[in-house]
């Protein structure tokens, strides 16, 4: 159409103007085309040449490659996972405040080592202490109070000796403040006398005495226990002392008995009869029903033994209330202690303090980061292993990192292998942890490089990866030892013959060759690609050498 316009131009101009200025219009206008029509051109004339080149293969000549060759010899070939990863150290912990108020002490400095329970800071604390000694009288009380109510229970002995009299049974419903026993001690007698007031005067404690029975007049021996300190008139208006003589019972002195005695010679004025030393009559503490009997009536029982027991509703109540109240009171105890527990701030693990926020003088809010602690025992990381190569790690491993930052390489060794993977853009990873002990100048945050050894083969037959040709076959020279196990129906380059070799482990220099060749053979392999020239000298790789500018000219 352009063409057409230029043709119907305006009467009685110069014809050949008028092509001319039709000739620079086009060319004008297409000269942005051109880088596009020269690469295609090329192209065209290169598919030509090389379908031409095709036709004519009979005349295509190859060029044999060169080869390397080298001995068979024994290495360590150890297969190897590189992954990268940042170091942590073994714990760290963040030092928190749970109160308010002046730190009073606070004797540590960063880079310092801590111990576990070590204090580092102490904070003023005079309320939490007042509360815990408050805490402290309450719960004493709730606790006397507690057991004054669980004994009402029981009806103990005060005494030890026997049960004189038993007044109820199982079953019995008692009062509060009721008879319910009597408790003798007969195992030693009381017999209360006058003497002569001058007499009585030089009388002490624990003097002998002896005593004489009325009646049989048997003598029995006795210690004076009591003396009266005061005078008081006979009915001979004799001026007189009580004197208390205790005697031990051999079970045939009662109540009914009667006897005198003498004290250094001088004896009583009067006769009297025998007393028990102690005899308590029991009551019941609160009211409920005897639900058993410990000690039968004439049973012996120790002092502060159990008598008979208690039981009822109102009795279970009240003892239920007392426990609950003393419970209430020992966890208020245990609050005000925890309070004042957390105004001293102890280490909470053992470690080498790397940040420390507040100073001695200081007033610190609740919730305020006071230190940071790391457990320098070890370092770690974390690296996350493609589900791939997964199955390869195992825990005890060793890994060897490196850091770009520090001289030398660590031992490091896999201690977690994780069974919880994580997706991502369709690829799965698993998370392994490996801890370094020997760290040197590592530290936490670097960044490093993690090797682990997948699979190693130690002392192995190997050979240059390249030697290993497609099918496990490898060139060996036809002096070698294993050239006697060549394949015969495979063509190989003069001076070489291919055997059938079994590989194992390898790495990105050797393959580990377990059977099919031994140390002395020499083995070839091709150090230079092969390429195909016609009789013009053309080669593949030249063909495509051309082609490429051209196709690049396309973009």
């Amino acid at each position: 159409m352009t063409w057409k316009k230029k043709q119907g131009g305006s009467a009685g101009q110069d014809p050949q103007a008028e092509a001319g200025a039709a000739a620079r219009f086009d060319l004008g206008k297409y000269k942005k085309h051109l880088k596009w029509a020269i690469p295609l051109a090329v192209v065209v004339v290169l598919v030509i040449a090389i379908a031409v080149r095709q036709a004519g293969q009979a005349q295509t000549t190859e060029v044999a490659p060169e080869y390397t060759q080298t001995s068979v010899t024994r290495r360590t070939i150890a297969q190897t996972l590189s992954t990268t990863g940042t170091l942590k150290a073994a714990n760290s912990y963040t030092v928190r405040t749970l109160v308010e108020g002046e730190i009073l002490a606070a004797d540590f400095e960063e880079g310092q080592e801590v111990a576990a329970g070590q204090q580092l800071y102490q904070i003023e604390n005079s309320d939490a202490s007042t509360s815990v000694e408050q805490a402290q009288i309450n719960l004493d009380q709730a606790q006397r109070n507690y057991d004054t109510i669980a004994d009402y229970r029981y009806v103990r002995s005060p005494v030890a000796g026997t049960v004189y009299t038993l007044s109820v049974k199982v079953g019995d419903e008692v009062t509060s403040g009721q008879e319910v026993a009597v408790v003798q001690d007969a195992s030693q007698m009381v017999l209360q006398l006058t003497f002569p007031s001058a007499d009585a005067a030089t009388f002490q404690v624990g003097q002998s005495a002896q005593i004489t029975l009325d009646g049989t007049f048997e003598v029995l021996n006795g210690t004076i226990t009591e003396v009266s300190g005061s005078d008081v008139l006979s009915s001979g208006n004799v001026l007189v002392r009580n004197v208390t003589i205790t005697t031990p019972n051999a079970g045939t002195l009662n109540t009914s008995q009667s006897a005198t005695a003498t004290v250094n010679g001088i004896s009583s004025t009067n006769s009297a009869t025998f007393s028990y030393r102690e005899q308590r009559t029991l009551t019941a503490s609160t009211a409920g029903t005897v639900s058993s009997i410990y000690v039968p009536e004439g049973g012996a029982v120790t002092q502060d033994g159990i008598v008979l027991e208690l039981a009822g509703e109102d009795l279970e109540e009240t003892i239920q209330n007392a426990y609950e109240s003393l419970r209430s009171r020992e966890i208020s105890m245990r609050n005000a202690e925890e309070t004042l527990a957390n105004y001293t701030i102890s280490a909470p693990i053992s470690g080498t303090v790397i940040q420390k926020n507040y100073q001695q003088g200081e007033t610190v809010e609740s919730g305020k980061e006071m230190c940071i602690i790391y457990d320098m025992a070890y370092l770690e990381m974390t690296i996350n292993v493609d589900e791939l190569d997964i199955n390869q790690i195992s825990v005890g491993q060793d890994v060897t990192v490196t850091a770009d930052s520090v001289d030398g390489t660590f031992n490091g060794k896999v201690t977690r292998v994780s069974m919880v993977g994580e997706t991502n853009g369709g690829t799965t990873t698993y998370p392994v942890t490996v801890q370094v002990e020997e760290y040197g100048a590592l530290r936490p945050g670097m960044n490093v490089n993690a090797e682990i050894v997948v699979e190693q083969a130690t002392d192995a037959i190997a050979v240059p990866n390249a030697a290993v040709e497609r099918g496990d076959v490898v060139l060996v020279t036809t002096e070698s030892p294993s050239a006697a196990n060549a394949i015969a129906d495979m063509t190989a380059p003069d001076g070489y013959v291919y055997v059938q070799v079994e590989t194992g482990v390898s790495d990105n220099n050797y393959t580990e060759i377990t059977s099919g060749l031994q140390e002395g053979d020499i083995i070839g392999y091709a150090s230079t690609p092969t390429f195909s020239y016609d009789e013009y000298g053309t080669s593949d790789l030249m063909v495509m050498g051309m082609m490429a500018p051209a196709l690049g000219g396309i973009g």
